[in-house]
């Protein structure tokens, strides 16, 4: 029962004073005030062109945006550089004039069409399983399918993304972390758990399998391995992993398409779109279309993104795009390595470890002068003391553009004495 009180004096007429019993409301102004004395502040830098090449703009505001000089962009997750490659955009606007700009509903009222189902199957092959699920994006694809999952314990990688944790902590599963990248870690707290478990326990183990700030994979087969042991369902992450491995991800590389249960992805990385997918069977993919609460009520994916999507996943599986992508990953992180850097990893994900957040700053700050695009990632994304520049090289770099990278880091080491 609510607790009752006398009405406020509506206040404001002659000879009367207004009060305020209290102030329910938000400051936002000084929520932004303690990020910036915290050094936490963000501002958003539009870019002209998605590519490897753009001109940016510092933070315009509610104004229109003044680009700057083209800078070399080793900032962007457009791993295989599919977002301005012409079949792709054809594909894209072939989609939009055959079935329109937006699905208009969601998948289970009249947002389901030919095209969704045709990603579908392509994506399903691809991950080796029998069916595969779009939805709106690879966040709502994980918080959704946890949720609908409902698990009783989700065991999870100490590293893994945002929206993991966020779909553990929706799902209200109790959620038992291990060590990052640790089997062991993972099967010691599969065995203290089970002392207290019931024989109607769900189990899942949830991991990335290509981790977006380290660079580095989880030990999958050992996962697999710990899981089957309790008869745990195991669910794999691969939004920095899909399409890298003709066309599949790092389940497909290690061959354990028939021992994770769950394949999450994103269409917004190496497949140039937009949108998330999970991939299993049959059962798994009809109890999410009715389940998954991101899916049921969110509209469908538009129509010009599974277009999009769809040929670069194409592109991917039949072309040797990637090859290329991993010969400007090698020719980098060796030439970083040559310099003196510390650089994490063994993936297109190069994690250059400098520590100290102001020096990692600088050092994004002098790249930058250089034309050359790669943000400090530092505390709380990252432990304390071990401040980074994250660079992300694109297939379609040249290699005069990983030596101007390379220059530029040289350059920038030696004025801040970090070589």
């Amino acid at each position: 029962m609510t607790k009752e009180t006398e009405p406020r004096p509506s206040g404001g007429a002659e000879g009367t004073e207004a009060t305020n019993e209290g102030d329910f409301g938000f400051d936002p102004a000084a929520r932004l005030a303690e990020r910036d004395q915290q050094g936490l502040r963000r501002t958003l830098q539009p870019v002209e062109h998605v590519a490897a090449r753009s001109r940016m703009a510092s933070d315009p505001g509610g104004e229109k945006p003044r680009y700057g000089a083209e800078q070399i962009v080793f900032a962007a997750n457009n791993y295989l550089g599919l977002t301005q490659d012409e079949r792709v955009v054809r594909a894209a606007r072939e989609a939009a004039e055959a079935v329109g700009t937006g699905a208009g509903a969601s998948r289970l009222v009249t947002g389901d069409t030919g095209l969704h189902r045709g990603l579908e199957r392509d994506l399903a092959d691809a991950k080796g399983t029998e069916r595969a699920l779009l939805f709106s994006s690879g966040y709502a694809a994980n918080v959704g399918t946890i949720g609908a999952l409902d698990p009783d314990v989700v065991f999870s990688d100490a590293l893994n993304h945002a929206s993991i944790i966020d779909g553990c902590r929706l799902s209200d599963a109790e959620t038992v972390v291990y060590d990052h990248c640790d089997a062991d870690s993972l099967a010691a707290a599969m065995a203290d758990r089970s002392r207290s478990s019931t024989p109607d326990d769900s189990w899942l183990i949830v991991t990335d399998s290509v981790f977006s700030m380290d660079g580095d994979v989880a030990p999958l087969a050992d996962i697999c391995d710990v899981a089957e042991r309790y008869g745990a369902w195991v669910m794999v992450d691969e939004a920095h992993a899909t399409g890298l491995y003709d066309g599949g991800g790092i389940v497909q590389r290690e061959g354990l398409s028939d021992r994770v249960h769950v394949q999450m992805g994103t269409l917004s990385k190496a497949l140039a779109s937009q949108g998330g997918y999970v991939a299993g069977s049959t059962a798994l993919v009809e109890q999410l279309a009715n389940a998954a609460r991101s899916f049921v009520f969110s509209t469908g994916l538009t129509p010009p993104a599974v277009g999009a999507a769809r040929e670069a996943l194409r592109i991917a599986r039949e072309e040797k795009r990637h090859e290329q992508l991993w010969d400007r990953v090698s020719r980098l992180r060796s030439g970083l390595e040559a310099l003196g850097y510390d650089v994490l990893g063994t993936t297109q994900i190069l994690p250059v470890v400098i520590g100290d957040r102001s020096d990692a700053v600088a050092l994004a700050e002098r790249l930058r002068e250089r034309g050359i695009v790669a943000p400090a990632i530092r505390p709380p994304t990252v432990p304390e003391g071990t401040s980074r520049i994250r660079v992300s090289p694109m297939a379609t770099h040249t290699e005069a553009d990983i030596d101007r990278c390379l220059d530029a880091f040289e350059a920038a080491g030696q004025e801040l004495d970090l070589l």
